[in-house]
């Protein structure tokens, strides 16, 4: 993932925030962004639901497919705020509002940097994808995600 930097609500369980591998591979659900030109794309989606899963995010992958990516679904839209601790990858972080609409992308995020990444305004949801995929697929701000998470699913 990069890793999350600041946890959205405590849980009761200790969490781990330095783990020393990947995470296994985490329940799916598919995702679909389309741009203002009518494009769709298409995503499989991991859901790290718990504060421990979210915390580890996609830390120590060396791939993520063009197709695949991660969802971080925040319980009430917030401020999301995320680092590349641990991602020997560069990601494409997509921040979501609660009615499926893209606020902010931050591109090409530099592996394992502890530099916040920040959403800017309050979202409901991060999506990390490849580095350099919402170039290539011309996907921007105000273009829309349709996934359960936003009542498109």
């Amino acid at each position: 993932m990069a890793g999350l930097l600041v946890a959205s609500q405590a849980l009761a369980q200790p969490v781990n925030d330095d783990p020393t591998g990947p995470q296994p591979k985490l329940p799916t659900e598919q995702l679909t962004i389309k741009t203002a030109s009518g494009d769709m794309y298409h995503f499989t989606v991991e859901l790290p639901t718990t504060q421990q899963e979210q915390t580890t995010g996609e830390m120590f992958r060396t791939d993520i497919p063009a197709d695949q990516g991660m969802l971080f679904v925040w319980p009430k839209p917030q401020i999301s705020e995320m680092w590349m601790k641990n991602c020997p990858v560069p990601e494409d972080m997509v921040f979501i509002g609660a009615d499926g609409t893209i606020l902010a992308i931050a591109e090409n995020t530099v592996p394992y940097s502890l530099s916040t990444i920040s959403s800017g305004v309050p979202v409901k949801a991060t999506l990390e994808l490849k580095g350099g995929v919402t170039a290539a697929d011309n996907i921007n701000v105000g273009d829309k995600v349709i996934a359960k998470p936003f009542s498109g699913g």
